[in-house]
């Protein structure tokens, strides 16, 4: 509690308190629609997050980019082990003004076994995906939630 005596002066305000920045996104931001399956697991997230756009102000489009790449190799030279990548490039404009609002980069990722069966590999990849798609999410959630607080104060 006494951590929290000094950013009462400065003008600190939780991003999710009752008359946070985070509360003045709930359901106004509208996404770019999704087109494959990690776009609709992203869209989600945010959704999730910020709720379904129902009086939108701002227009989110983005760019996804996913790779992988072999990390763990067996004696019979097989790769047992993949991390995914991704990287989210967005872009959150004003919808009355088309003024960029944030913008940025965003990139994390997740890793999955291949040592199961087909069935639990395969399992295991699109679960690896849709975590990472989370990740990407929150990160880009918080970093417009930074960019709105600072531009309130």
């Amino acid at each position: 509690m006494l951590g929290l005596m000094p950013l009462a002066g400065c003008g600190f305000q939780p991003a999710y308190g009752t008359d946070g920045v985070a509360a003045d996104l709930q359901g106004r931001v509208a996404l770019q629609d999704p087109t494959e399956r990690d776009e609709f697991d992203l869209v989600a997230r945010f959704e999730e997050r910020l709720g379904r756009p129902n009086a939108p102000i701002y227009d989110l489009s983005y760019s996804l980019r996913t790779d992988e790449e072999g990390l763990g190799i067996s004696a019979q030279q097989e790769i047992t082990r993949f991390n995914v990548l991704g990287y989210l490039d967005f872009v959150l404009r004003d919808r009355r003004t088309g003024l960029i609002v944030a913008q940025g980069s965003t990139s994390n990722f997740t890793g999955y076994s291949t040592t199961g069966n087909t069935i639990t590999t395969v399992t295991a990849q699109r679960d690896a995906y849709a975590r990472l798609m989370v990740l990407l999410a929150d990160q880009t959630i918080t970093r417009i939630l930074a960019v709105l607080a600072a531009d309130a104060s």
